[in-house]
């Protein structure tokens, strides 16, 4: 019988574990403490399948072997931004992000029929999934912002601030030439069929998509790192594509060795004025070389600066490692995606390829002040792991998040209306008591190779609209926001159910727009999983 290692080890592992407490029918769990092997729980594949084998199976109970399949997806703990009074905290600061793999990854889970691990579901990352109708701008302008203010659904006496961000669109036949790196796992954990075989798959969809301009590289990485194509026209995409279509999966893996390797054929095809990036496609189990998530974000800092941008998909399910594929991304100057099925591959390497190969804007900062005199309490939802002290604002030293062609940023404040102590700042100076303006918003960011960045300030008023006079963007994306909330089982969220948040979209989801009707189907999916007993 073929059977991955990593289950091979699993099986030898509750083995091990149960012989030491007695094994067989009786064991307890409980007993496992007491036992010298129970801290054993890593074994070679030749000590894993020497267990295996010298072991009688039929001595396992039915409830042994059923945890024998069980789950070591990693998802960091992401405690919920909490209400904050502008009297002791006037400003919120944060990095925006434009990664959407949360979405796709709980996507997967609800699809599966099954309730998805709180810490997987990134409420940002949810809204930015989709796009919204805000002003388009200019290449000169970068980038258009929208502000709108409204109704809470789930607090009817607190209004929500909303700000987006709308980069500027490029057509992929105006994108500039592009040096990219394919940077693919092809360790043993690989082999499943929405790991490797989708993966090539959505490799040959960019590769169709490139044109003679572009020049493609493979790197692998297993038990060591190996080019399998020198950098390559895209001319030759028979050639490109063949080399991909050769890749078979087996060892371990060394994602260290893998991304030195990958930036080195970067820089040394560098295209000073061209896109370079390198493009990691993995399901995050990185388990030789420097394996840590503090060494891989150290390296990946290191490399960042090199001029070399950073794209990760996300595939898989069962040892899927979330927690360091995003903070790699994040410091990387980089964009991660999850890739659950070739719909997915087709919309982020086809349809919105200009958006995840062009950096239009790099360490994009937003800082919002609360207007003391109109605003009680506020809280950010989402962005967790983006917020930045607010001195970093003004540091151009800063890593902050990466935009775009084409992309929308989204975000959304909950806001308690009242008066709450004052500080000594924009709105205490020159008779702020006086001002009708309910916050302040500023950006900043920098050009994709500058070091300088540019500053965009603006007031927001709330105008006093009502949930029926709010724009479609607006419900839309609180709908997904109060989605998100119920996964997350926010203490926020009160008695808000998926029936809530199906009833919003039924009211504004037109039958032609794909995506959102999807998103519908999506709610009424979730609403059919048992709760936990």
């Amino acid at each position: 019988m073929k059977t991955r290692n990593l289950k091979i080890a699993a099986v030898a592992t509750m083995i091990v574990q149960l012989t030491a407490c007695g094994g067989g029918e009786g064991s307890s769990y409980e007993d496992l403490g007491q036992s010298e092997n129970y801290n054993k729980v890593a074994y070679t594949e030749e000590e894993a399948g020497e267990i295996v084998e010298n072991y009688d199976m039929d001595m396992m109970m039915e409830d042994d072997i059923a945890q024998i399949e069980f789950n070591t997806e990693e998802y960091a703990y992401m405690p919920e931004n909490e209400f904050l009074s502008p009297g002791s905290n006037p400003l919120s600061t944060f990095s925006i992000d434009v990664d959407n793999a949360s979405y796709t990854n709980v996507r997967r889970f609800i699809e599966d029929g099954v309730k998805p691990p709180v810490d997987a579901v990134r409420t940002e990352e949810f809204i930015n999934y989709f796009d919204y109708d805000y002003p388009v701008p200019t290449k000169d302008e970068t980038f258009s912002v929208y502000t709108e203010v409204g109704d809470c659904p789930w607090n009817k006496k607190n209004r929500l601030v909303h700000i987006g961000l709308k980069g500027y669109t490029v057509d992929v036949e105006d994108l500039p030439p592009s040096n990219l790196v394919f940077l693919i796992d092809v360790s043993g954990s690989m082999e499943d069929h929405n790991k490797l075989p989708l993966l090539k798959k959505s490799y040959k969809l960019l590769v169709d998509k490139l044109n003679a301009k572009d020049r493609v590289s493979i790197v692998t990485y297993a038990g060591d790192e190996r080019v399998v194509l020198e950098s390559t026209s895209c001319e030759h995409k028979d050639e490109i594509k063949e080399a991909i279509d050769n890749l078979t999966s087996g060892g371990s893996t060394n994602g260290a060795g893998g991304i030195e390797k990958a930036y080195e054929i970067a820089v040394d095809n560098l295209l000073e004025d061209g896109n370079n990036r390198v493009i990691l496609a993995t399901d995050g189990d990185f388990n030789i070389g420097r394996s840590s998530d503090g060494e891989l974000t150290r390296l990946i800092e290191e490399k960042r600066d090199q001029g070399v941008f950073l794209t990760i998909l996300g595939f898989g399910m069962g040892n899927y490692k979330d927690s360091k594929m995003e903070s790699l991304a994040d410091h990387g100057n980089g964009n991660y995606f999850y890739i659950d099925d070739i719909r997915e591959s087709n919309r982020v390497l086809v349809t919105n390829l200009a958006g995840t190969l062009l950096t239009i804007a790099k360490d994009v900062k937003i800082q919002v002040e609360f207007n003391p005199d109109l605003v009680k309490e506020y809280r950010l939802i989402g962005y967790e792991n983006r917020v930045m002290n607010n001195e970093d604002f003004d540091n151009d030293k800063k890593d902050a998040g990466e935009l775009g062609a084409g992309h929308t940023v989204t975000a959304i404040y909950e806001i308690v209306p009242g008066k709450a102590d004052k500080s000594n700042l924009k709105y205490q100076q020159s008779q702020s008591s006086k001002s009708d303006e309910l916050v302040w918003v500023k950006l900043r960011y920098k050009k994709p190779k500058g070091s300088k960045s540019k500053l965009i300030e603006m007031p927001v008023k709330d105008k006093g609209l009502q949930w029926e006079e709010n724009s479609e963007s607006f419900k839309f994306s609180v709908a997904v926001a109060g989605f998100s909330l119920i996964l997350r089982e926010s203490q926020y969220i009160n008695d808000f159910d998926m029936d809530d948040v199906s009833d919003m979209l039924k009211e504004i989801v037109k039958i032609d727009d794909l995506q959102k009707v999807e998103f519908l189907q999506l709610v009424e999916q979730a609403k059919l999983i048992p709760e936990a007993s």
